[in-house]
Parts: structure tokens; sequence; C-alpha cells
């Protein structure tokens, strides 16, 4: 198989994840709609949906209610974290044995670059089929994988083929390759920036390519010249060879709906603790704290504010998330909280003195009580006793038709996008 030159960036990722586990662990769930998250009744939301389960309209992030009454067949599982860390470990070791570089981007997905392993193993097309062999072989699960030049357009050829599917781009028809794809598949394109590029009459990625630069940086500021990139296939970022986390969240459905202020405060503080722990855990500060919102309609609104100074503590994150939610929960009954801390940097090298130095240390002191005897050993006073979340636990873990006889291989050609599945995996 021929080498294929400057396309050596592999996007990999499992496909319908969490549901593929457990069909894989308890065989009489296979061919099944199996909906991962809870009982049907609970208040929660679905972790991840098989495809059978698809077919039905039920989706991950869809309230568990909602999916029962859609799939009233379905088997509900509750999310086994421990387990599916557990698989992902085995799965990127398997990535690792085609290269160094490897990505994590999440529990089921990767990058991987193997620009300097194809005397080893071959084109980056042939060490994306033996991935596949071997992830069914020693996981028993399925494996989507985009080959191309960029990540951004190896994750979109990834995508088009779910379940079990490879999908190659070859240097050079990136542009055309992403022009006929509606323009919702593009990084950076969410409801209002698809509502802004539907003024200009912008449908697919490729009536984005030619707009002019200037009408993109009047409309969209300095966010306009990536989104043009972006839809020309341009990519500028790299695999990295460690596990980057771009942002830190914690999530927490209520039982109840609820617009008791203190009721939302207190929960606000715990998440804030479960945001800051891991932030210092991962020697990170954030830049950016941010709040999400669902009321009892399921209409959901997120705020976030830049900081002046990042941070990695509690106190700090909880004033802003607070300052951020209080004038978005006037007159609604809240249903779901969530804190989320991102534009991450690495923790400088603290002077041994300074004005927060005993913050700081109550900190990193709270911390290794936590790491050592468990994270219910030491509590702050105002959530002691209280109906509050976890602040060390989170919500979800962030997330086959059958999966297909054989293997479904399309090469990309100039002007023609392989067409989607069906039912795209959207699972993160």
């Amino acid at each position: 198989m021929p080498v294929t030159r400057g396309a050596t960036i592999l996007h990999v990722d499992l496909d319908a994840f969490f549901a593929a586990v457990e069909q894989r662990d308890h065989p009489e769930l296979r061919g099944r709609p199996v909906i991962v998250g809870g009982r049907p009744g609970d208040r929660g939301v679905v972790s991840a949906a098989s495809y059978e389960a698809r077919r039905f309209g039920v989706r991950s992030a869809m309230p568990l209610r909602t999916a029962a009454a859609l799939c009233p067949d379905g088997v509900f599982v509750p999310v086994r974290g421990d387990r599916y860390g557990e698989v992902s470990r085995e799965f990127m070791t398997i990535l690792r044995r085609s290269t160094p570089l490897v990505e994590q981007i999440s529990i089921d997905e990767a990058f991987l670059d193997v620009a300097g392993t194809q005397a080893l193993h071959g084109s980056p097309e042939r060490i994306a089929e033996a991935i596949r062999v071997v992830v069914r072989a020693e996981l028993g699960l399925t494996v989507s994988v985009g080959v191309a030049s960029t990540r951004l357009v190896a994750k979109i050829a990834s995508d088009l083929r779910k379940p079990d599917g490879l999908v190659v781009v070859p240097l050079g028809t990136e542009a055309e390759f992403l022009a006929p794809l509606p323009i919702w598949r593009l990084w950076g394109v969410g409801e209002q920036t698809r509502r802004g590029l539907a003024d200009y009459g912008v449908q697919t990625i490729g009536d984005l390519a030619v707009l002019p630069a200037d009408v993109l940086i009047r409309r969209f500021g300095a966010h306009g010249v990536t989104l043009g990139d972006r839809a020309r296939g341009i990519d500028p970022a790299t695999v990295g060879n460690e596990e980057v986390a771009r942002s830190v969240s914690h999530e927490h459905t209520f039982d109840s709906d609820t617009r008791d202020p203190e009721v939302i405060e207190r929960t606000l503080l715990a998440l804030a603790e479960g945001v800051g722990a891991r932030l210092r855990d991962g020697g990170v500060k954030a830049a950016t704290v941010g709040v999400k919102i669902r009321d009892s309609s399921f209409a959901t609104r997120t705020r976030q504010r830049t900081l002046p100074v990042p941070t990695d503590q509690v106190d700090e994150i909880f004033r802003v998330a607070l300052a951020l939610a209080r004038p978005e929960i006037r007159a609604i009954q809240v249903r779901l909280l969530g804190v989320a801390a991102s534009n991450l940097t690495e923790r400088e090298q603290l002077p041994l003195f300074d004005d927060d130095d005993r913050r700081r240390r109550a900190a990193a002191a709270t911390d290794s009580i936590r790491h050592r005897f468990g994270p219910g050993t030491i509590v702050r006073a105002r959530l002691l006793g209280k109906d509050v979340p976890e602040p060390f636990a989170r919500d979800h873990l962030h997330a086959p038709e059958a999966p297909r006889v054989g293997r479904v291989v399309s090469r990309a050609e100039p002007g023609q996008a392989p067409s989607p599945a069906e039912d795209v995996d959207h699972d993160e």
C-alpha cells in the first residue's frame, strides 16, 4: 500500500463507547437498545446510547425520562466509570504501539501522528487498518478512523462513516473534501455562529470558505479568520504526546427543580471545590470560569468570564461562578448547575511568601488529606451535612446498529465527501 504523503494524522474514535462496553460485557444486551445513564425514571441524562437506541431518537445528554418515552423497550444501565476508564487505558495502550505521538482528547478518542513510524508500520492508511483490527480482536470493540493532513480534517473524516469506518483524505484535497459538508460539522460553529453565517447564505463549509476575510472579520472579529481557515482545512495545531486537558468541569442535576438561593449557592460551592481540586491536581490554573444553568423547561444558559489572573483556588472560582449565576437564576426553577474552568495554563513556581501563601498552603494540606483518606474526610462547614453534590465525583463521564460485518473503507475524492452514515455517533 503506498504511503499517504503528508496525510499522517489519525483521529481514532471508539463507536458508542459506553454502550458498546455494556454490550460486550453483557452478551445478552447485544442487538438490543442500550441506554447508559441510570434508570428510566431518574432525573439524570443519557450518557451514551447504542445504535439500536439511536434508531428511536435517543441521544447523549437527553433526559432519561425522554429516552424512556422514545424507547420504551430500551435497556437502561448505570454509568460504570471505573470500567470505562479501565477499557480506555487498554485502548490508549494499543494506540501507542503505532506511535509515541498520541494525544488523548477524551475517554474514547485520540489523535495520532504517524509521520515518523511509516518505515516500521507502513502507510498511515495501513496503520489505521491495523488499529481497527487489533481493537476489535483485543477489546471486542469497533473504532472509526479518519486519516488526513490536519487534526481538524481527520476528526471530521472519522465522523462520516460510523460505526466501524475508515475515511482517508489525501493531501491537497482538504478543501474539496470539506466543501459539501453541512456547516455544523466545522469546529467552532455553534448555534449563534450558524445564525450569523446564515445571514450570508452559508449552509455548507464550502459556502464559508469563499466568504471574503474582511466580511468574516467584521462579523466575528478575530474568530472570523480562524473560521475561514478551518473551512479550507487549515489547522496549525500539532499532535502532542501528552494528555492535555482543555477544560475542567463538574455538573449536578437536582432531584427536584429548585429556586432556593441557598441551595444553589451551596451547590455552586461544591462544584467549585471539585473544579479547583482537579486544577491543582493537574498543576494548572484557569484563566476563564464559566457556569451552566438548565431550567425546568430544559432551556440552557452558559456564561463565562475571563479572570485578570489565572487561578486554581476554590474561593475565586466560586466568587466568579456565583456572580455569573445570580442574574440568570432569577424567577426560574433550576434543574442543573455546572461550573467550568478553561483556558488552562501551567501553574507557575510560587514565591516562598506572598499574600495568598496561607490560602495556598491550606488548599495543599486539604488536598493531601483527601488524597490519602478519601474525598469525604474533610468538608467545608457550609457543606457539612447538606444535600449537595459530592465535589470530587463527576455527574457524568465526558462520554451499535449491531457492528457491521467487515469494514467500510472510503477514500475521499476531491469534490466528493463520503456520505455520512445514517446515524452519526456524537459520543463525547
